[in-house]
């Protein structure tokens, strides 16, 4: 006869329900090791079923070390922002990402193959998402480095992730004003020498076409590319963006000295950009 004990220290190894502990011990002759085993093979099989699903909703949580040096982060999905607020989840995500801090790991790949309790951080993953009942997912994990300042900022309630490194030491509020500038207006680059040719020539290409149709003339088209190429570069380089806190002066004019060596950026949105690593 199983008894309350055993299925109540069941549930609590395993975060399943009283139905499927019950199950499961039955099918075990209430050998616990046994049942766990089964309830983490079906979580993984049900989870397995959920991978068409879209988990779109989640929590982006951020950290840096003591010494302001190192940061990390990762991107925790689920498909309902119900699940996204849940304890479990949460606490989830707090979990995963003190092992990316204490194993420095960057990639998706890498963190999901990592060690957590007794499996790995994609057993892990896999269990709760059979107790919870919905497709859950971790899209992005980074660790990023400096020999300067490491600024982590959170936005929105975790549904934006900023990591930012400038190249001097004891520069944490000015990285905290960078990086929710980078929050705020999403830069692909740094600066203007980081975009690649090939997509200004296609900013050109579709200018010139433009001004043709407008019926601008010849000898004005260059000046015009000219100034909306420097429009371009204002919304897609982080130094030429108007610093968000005061609209007359550029971010490049509020470093001074300081420069940005790299960022890393996470939306529950979709979008994610890697700039200067």
């Amino acid at each position: 006869m199983l008894n309350t004990k055993t299925i109540s220290e069941l549930r609590e190894k395993t975060g399943a329900g009283i139905v499927d502990c019950k199950k499961a011990l039955e099918e075990t002759n209430g050998d616990i090791h046994k049942a766990a085993e089964i309830l983490r093979e079906k979580g993984i099989a049900k989870a397995a079923k959920r991978t068409d699903r879209e988990a779109s909703e989640g929590v982006i949580k951020v950290a840096v070390n003591n010494d302001n040096n190192e940061g990390y982060m990762v991107e925790a999905n689920a498909e309902t922002d119900f699940v996204a607020l849940n304890e479990k989840f949460q606490a989830f995500a707090d979990q995963v990402l003190a092992i990316i801090k204490a194993q420095k790991i960057t990639g998706r790949d890498a963190l999901l193959a990592a060690s957590m309790d007794n499996g790995t951080v994609k057993d892990n993953l896999d269990n709760l998402s059979s107790v919870i009942g919905e497709k859950l997912d971790i899209k992005n994990a980074d660790t990023l480095s400096s020999s300067g300042t490491v600024v982590a900022y959170s936005h929105m309630d975790g549904k934006i992730g900023v990591l930012v490194a400038l190249d001097k030491t004891g520069q944490a509020e000015l990285g905290h004003d960078i990086a929710m500038q980078i929050a705020a207006m999403h830069p692909k680059y740094i600066s203007r020498e980081q975009v690649p040719a090939e997509e200004i020539n296609k900013e050109k290409e579709m200018y010139t076409d433009e001004l043709k149709r407008e019926g601008k003339p010849e000898n004005m088209i260059e000046k015009i590319i000219v100034g909306k190429l420097n429009k371009y570069f204002g919304e897609t380089c982080l130094v030429d963006q108007e610093f968000i806190k005061d609209d007359t002066k550029k971010i490049k004019d509020v470093l001074g000295e300081v420069k940005i060596e790299k960022f890393i950026v996470y939306s529950l949105a979709g979008t994610s950009e890697r700039c200067g690593l």
